[in-house]
């Protein structure tokens, strides 16, 4: 299986992973095109980092800022809900990472 994700925008700093990305090489096309490293696993639809991101660094995709970083995130990385926050949506934070179901609400 092809390891590949998709950079939109050249100013980008995330690309979306086209299929589940395990540890290892990974093909960035669209405004990446360029070979890197994933450094874990990455399911399919999220992102991984294309380059180092700084803690409080937005998080970039389609060329604008989606998110801001909760932590400082190694090139390679997965991006998602436990190292970024949404600027969209500020319950972002009470979303389980895999389901994103909401973990601040008792359902009875």
């Amino acid at each position: 299986m092809e390891k590949i994700a998709f950079q939109i925008e050249e100013n980008d700093n995330v690309a979306t992973a086209l299929s589940e990305l395990e540890p290892g090489q990974v093909e960035i096309r669209g405004a990446g095109g360029k070979n890197m490293k994933a450094i874990e696993r990455i399911p399919e639809g999220h992102k991984i980092a294309v380059k180092a991101i700084e803690h409080g660094q937005d998080i970039m995709k389609y060329g604008v800022p989606i998110g801001r970083a909760t932590a400082s995130i190694s090139e390679g990385s997965w991006v998602h809900l436990h190292c970024m926050e949404s600027k969209y949506d500020e319950r972002s934070s009470h979303l389980d990472l895999l389901t994103g179901a909401p973990k601040d609400i008792e359902y009875v």
